[in-house]
Formats: C-alpha cells, sequence, structure tokens
C-alpha cells in the first residue's frame, strides 16, 4: 500500500507544465572536464572517457552514500560489505577495498598506504558539498600516478563563494537511516568562508550488528590575494562511533569502534594569464581506527580460560607536496607539468609484526601536451614517471588521438599503461597471535618475498557525440585491458603448530585480460525532462575463475529526472546488474533490479527556500544481495527537509 501511494504521488505530479527552468537544467554543451589530463577540456577533446555526475544527478538519485552515485557511471558496481566499508569497482577485481582506483577530493588522494583502501564510511565531506564529480574510465596514471590504474574518480567541493547564507537538511527513515547537517557561508570580496557540521547515523542490513553514528566538521576559505593570486585552504575532521561485528563469533564478535580521520590542505595559485598558471598544493592526511578485544576461546577444544588479544586498529597518515604548472605556448599547443612528492605511513601492530611503524617515500614528475595539429585533429601525449618506496622506478605513458568531423562530433583512440603499486600490508604484512600469556597461538599472514607493481596495457576508441536535433549527448567506449603481475594471496604452507594451518602471503600471480564496452546517453528533449542511461558488457578472461566472474557481463542504469511546475520535482532510478564474485571475503551474488524514486515540492517561506522530499529505494521489495549472500538489501524510504536563507 505504502509503495502504491508513493508512485501514485509521482505521477499524478508528472505533469510537463510550465516549470521555472535554469541553465543547467538544460544541457546546451558538452561538459568541461578538468581530470582527464589535468587541463581544462571538453569531454570530446579530452584523452579518456569521463563521466560528470552533476548536483542535478546526486540530488534527483536520492543517494546520501558518496559510492552510491556512482551506480550512475557505466561499468560501475557498488556494494555495502561490512565492517562499515564499501566494495567500488569498475570493470572488475572489486574487493571490500577499492584498491585499484584513485580517489580524489579536490586533488587530495584519499587512497590509503596501510592497505590500499578507500575510507568512504568516514571521508570528512557531505554530499550537500559537492559540485561535482568527475569519473575517468580507464586508466590514467599518466596523470595521477600508481594506483589511477582502473579509472579515476575525483570528486570536487564547491567554493565557499558559492554557498553564501545559511543552510540546514535533515533527514529521517527506516534502517536507522538519519542525518542532519548544518551550514554556513559568508564573506568579502576577497575572503569567503564556508563552514559545515554533519551528523550522520545508518543501520546497513537487519542481519548486521552494525550501526553507526559519524560527525565531521569541514572549513573551507578561499581568499583572493590580488587579481591574480588565490589561497584556498581546507581543514576537516571527523569521529566515528561505530558497532560492527557478528554475535556469537569469537573472531569478529560484536565491540564498538573509534574511528577519526582528518586533513589540512591549502594551495597556492597564480594565474598569470587565461592560458598561463602555476600551483602549489601541500596537503596532511590522517586516518585512525581504535579496534582491540579480547577473544575467550571455547573450552573445549581450547585450556579453560584461554584468551587472545586482537588489535585490528590501525593509524595512517601522509604528507604531499604538489608543484603544477599550465603554459599556454602557441594556439596550437598546451602543456602542463609539474612534480610531486608524498611521504606516507602506517602505524598497526596488529598486522606488522615486530615491525614499528613501516613509511616510505615517492616522487613524481609528470607532463602532459594537448596539440591540435588542425581544428580537425588534436594529440594529447602524457607520461608520468614515479619512483615508488615499494616497487621502485616505473613510467606510465599515454597516446591519444581525437578525430573532430565537426564541434559536435568526435573520435578517439588512445593508448595507455599504468601501474598500481603495492601496499605496505601486502608487501610486509606479518600478521600473528597469541595467548595472554605470550606464547604463538596463530599465524595468518607472512611478508612477501617482494612485490612487483600491478600493470595494465589499455587500448580503446571512443566516440563523443551532441546530436542536437534530437538534444541528445552520447559517450561510446570500446576497451582492451591487458592486465599483468596482478597481486594476490596465496597458501605457502602448512604450520601444525597453529590454529589455522594455513599461512598466506602475497605475491605475483595472475594475468588477465578485460574487454567490452561501455555507453552513455543523456537526453533532454523538453526542458522539463532529463534522462541519464548508462550500460556496459564486460568479460574477463583470467584462468583464475574468481577473477573471470568478478564483473557483471551485463550492467545498465537509468535515472529520469522530471522538472514540475509549481515546485515539484520527481525522479527515478533504475539499476540492473548480471550475477557477479566479489573478491576478498565477498560471495557470489545473484542478478537484481533495483527501482528508487523521489518525489520534492519546493516552496518559498518568509524569504527561505524549502523543500521536502520523500525517497523510496528498491521499491520492488525483493531483497538483493550486496556483496555477501547474507547482505540483504530490502526495500527502504526516508524523509528530506532542507532550509535555505
Amino acid at each position: 500500500m505504502a509503495r502504491a501511494l508513493f508512485l501514485g504521488g509521482i505521477l499524478a505530479c508528472a505533469q510537463p507544465a510550465r516549470a521555472a527552468i535554469t541553465e543547467t537544467d538544460f544541457l546546451e554543451d558538452l561538459p568541461v572536464v578538468l581530470s582527464a589530463s589535468r587541463l581544462s577540456q571538453p569531454v570530446n577533446e579530452a584523452p579518456a572517457a569521463v563521466t560528470v555526475i552533476d548536483q542535478d544527478m546526486i540530488r534527483a538519485s536520492g543517494f546520501r552514500d558518496i559510492p552510491d552515485l556512482l551506480r550512475l557511471v557505466p561499468g560501475f558496481t557498488v556494494a555495502y560489505t561490512r565492517d562499515n566499508t564499501w566494495g567500488v569497482s569498475y570493470h572488475g577485481l572489486g574487493d571490500a577495498f577499492s584498491r585499484r582506483m584513485q580517489v580524489l577530493i579536490d586533488g587530495r588522494s584519499v587512497y590509503t598506504p596501510g592497505f590500499g583502501e578507500v575510507p568512504w564510511a568516514s571521508l570528512p565531506i557531505s554530499i550537500e558539498d559537492i559540485e561535482r564529480i568527475e569519473v575517468v574510465r580507464g586508466a590514467n596514471s599518466a596523470s595521477y600516478g600508481s594506483n589511477a590504474f582502473l579509472g579515476v574518480i575525483n570528486i570536487i567541493t564547491k567554493t565557499a563563494a558559492q554557498v553564501a547564507g545559511g543552510h540546514l537538511s535533515v533527514q529521517a527513515g527506516n534502517h536507522g537511516t538519519a542525518g542532519a547537517l548544518f551550514r554556513y557561508g559568508n564573506g568579502t570580496d576577497d575572503l569567503h568562508y564556508r563552514l559545515t557540521v554533519s551528523d550522520q547515523r545508518r543501520d546497513r542490513f537487519d542481519n548486521q550488528a552494525e550501526r553507526t553514528t559519524t560527525r565531521h566538521l569541514d572549513l573551507r576559505v578561499d581568499y583572493q590575494l590580488s587579481a591574480s593570486d588565490e589561497i584556498t585552504t581546507t581543514f576537516a575532521l571527523s569521529r566515528g562511533d561505530w558497532r560492527q561485528g557478528v554475535p556469537g563469533d569469537i573472531a569478529d564478535p560484536v565491540r564498538g569502534l573509534d574511528v577519526g580521520s582528518e586533513h589540512f590542505q591549502t594551495k597556492f595559485r597564480r594565474v598569470l594569464d587565461a592560458g598561463n598558471e602555476w600551483s602549489l598544493q601541500f596537503y596532511h592526511t590522517r586516518l585512525s581506527k581504535a579496534d582491540g578485544f579480547l577473544a575467550v576461546l571455547p573450552s573445549p577444544p581450547f585450556p579453560p580460560s584461554s584468551q587472545v588479544p586482537v588489535d585490528f586498529g590501525y593509524t595512517q597518515w601522509r604528507d604531499d607536496l604538489e608543484f603544477q604548472r599550465i603554459s599556454q605556448l602557441s594556439d596550437a599547443l598546451r602543456v602542463v607539468w609539474g612534480s610531486e612528492v608524498r611521504r606516507e605511513g602506517v602505524k598497526a601492530p596488529g598486522y606488522f609484526y615486530n615491525q614499528g611503524s613501516p613509511t616510505g617515500t615517492l616522487y613524481r614528475l609528470f607532463g602532459n601536451a594537448e596539440w591540435r595539429l588542425s581544428p580537425e585533429w588534436i594529440v594529447n601525449a602524457g607520461a608520468l614517471a614515479e619512483d615508488h618506496y615499494l616497487s621502485g622506478f616505473d613510467i606510465s605513458p599515454r597516446l591519444a588521438l581525437n578525430f573532430l568531423p565537426s564541434a559536435d562530433h568526435a573520435l578517439r583512440a588512445s593508448i595507455t599503461r599504468a601501474y598500481r603499486s603495492p601496499t605496505f600490508f601486502e608487501e610486509s604484512g606479518d600478521q600473528r597471535y597469541f595467548y595472554l600469556n605470550g606464547q604463538p597461538f596463530d599465524r595468518i599472514f607472512a611478508p612477501s618475498a617482494g612485490l612487483q607493481a600491478e600493470q595494465i596495457f589499455s587500448r580503446e576508441l571512443g566516440y563523443v557525440g551532441h546530436i542536437r536535433p534530437l538534444k541528445l549527448q552520447v559517450d561510446i567506449r570500446l576497451f582492451h585491458d591487458r592486465l599483468t603481475r596482478l597481486i594476490g594471496d596465496r597458501n605457502i604452507g602448512d604450520d601444525p603448530a597453529s590454529v589455522n594451518p594455513k599461512l598466506f602471503q602475497y605475491a605475483n600471480l595472475l594475468d588477465a585480460t578485460i574487454r567490452g564496452g561501455d555507453t552513455q546517453l543523456r537526453w533532454t528533449p523538453r526542458k522539463w525532462l532529463d534522462l541519464i542511461v548508462s550500460y556496459a558488457w564486460v568479460k574477463i578472461d583470467s584462468p583464475d575463475a574468481d577473477i573471470a566472474a568478478s564483473t557483471p557481463r551485463n550492467n545498465f542504469s537509468a535515472l529520469g529526472i522530471f522538472k514540475l511546475d509549481q515546485g515539484w520535482e520527481a525522479s527515478a532510478g533504475v539499476y540492473r546488474q548480471d550475477y557477479m564474485y566479489w573478491l576478498g571475503d565477498g560471495d557470489y551474488t545473484a542478478a537484481f533490479t533495483r527501482v528508487d524514486a523521489r518525489l520534492a515540492k519546493r516552496w518559498e517561506l518568509q524569504g527561505r527556500q524549502v523543500e521536502l522530499a520523500l525517497v523510496g529505494q528498491n521499491l520492488g521489495g525483493k531483497r538483493y544481495e550486496e556483496f555477501r549472500n547474507d547482505n540483504r538489501f530490502g526495500r527502504r524510504a526516508y524523509l528530506s527537509l532542507t532550509l535555505d536563507w
């Protein structure tokens, strides 16, 4: 009955009336992106395929967690795993760590050095503060170095001047969904700031003991020093009071976690003229988790009162300094080049037995040139040289040729090579457990014998078009990726003295070939209708059956946005994928189709803008599997109230 009322409300309001329209409601030009080559380029001139998730899409999707937004990108698979982590992958090899993609927030990497995870749940950023997300579909180490292996996700936040005034939003729904956010922005002609504070709460699945409360504070200050110089500074921190574990499991009991992250980032930028500028950026990040408990072993088979201390806690940190220079050398030639030095480390005694705190320093030198041979032909050539503290020296080159027979159509051919360096744990993880009296109990992982960086050689053909008579934008990518030296764990022998006789070690074990195609369409036939559709077909060939099944063969999404009369807006999203296997601690998960919908009403109240929205998720009602067979996502709904002044 509730579902019928919800859908009925949308259909009743879905009348194409004379709504107020802004310029962003009706697309006239192909979007301009920054993340493909570090140069500002229309997507049809970029050397790689790029998907832009804009504010309209973010709002209309109804998603409250950043990883969910990537369901709108062709070829991406997304799942909440367990232990407050997310699995996000592009074209396969997905696990609970998102370890083969570079994720940036305003140019700051959030990929952690210790375990290669992207800590989605503890990032000190709110969806309301996101300006757009640019997703480079494919290897991009030529621009961003190791770990930009299968793609790059660049989250770009709003400037302080964009959010002047107050903003308050609250959400409440079933499955423990609740949230509150307050933001205030102000400033003068030269100085602007915004301050955001947020409290978000989640209760993921019925069969899990996982509940999270995460609070964060985010301060951004933009200062225009002169007509040519500006400095941007951000400071943010988050604290999480999380509950996780499995009832009755001594190895993973129900317990509370104290999680925190913080960062400081400052960037100086000097604009010499329209085509020439340079910038210097520094940032510091720190991520910590306190997760220690005492495992009480059953008797028998263990001696009475046997106890084993367990410590899954860690502290990971990074300091990064980057210089970048953009130059317009002629009407036909633009270049960007720069260098980067990074110092990072991890402290996790439970994972690195008797090793202290592993640390390392990497160095990078990068450059990309955009050369217009003629109005129809553009060459993008670039490379990044990196000296990594674990995998040594590598060069990641890329060459792309774009043919533009007209301003609205472009063909692209490119080749690139990229790397993923091992993490500290893959290289030297040594995980051991001891009784309280100090006697050995078990050993799970041993340090590697020396790892090489994973390597990918990628070839692609692309088409980007704007068919103006149909109000249709098209992006098609065909790809063939050859992956070598993939890092995986193997059983290196039995230890009869251990409770679990298997001892694992990471090694360069496997190769794989990934091929297929993905496409995205954006159709705006009327000013009140915006339809975004994506589809991907992917096949992995590998001697390892799990890797071969680590992506759905078919993956589809569609988001329709209806801007209606008198402040009404309705949207509906459909997400469909075939069965797949999640690597690591995941399972084979069945194919599913998920339908979400949102209905919102905006109005003015005493000079303030008010919006009330109702969001329903998985309205079909059939629970589907996420990451593990026992993670069942059922029907959910929440209300949202937003006030701007």
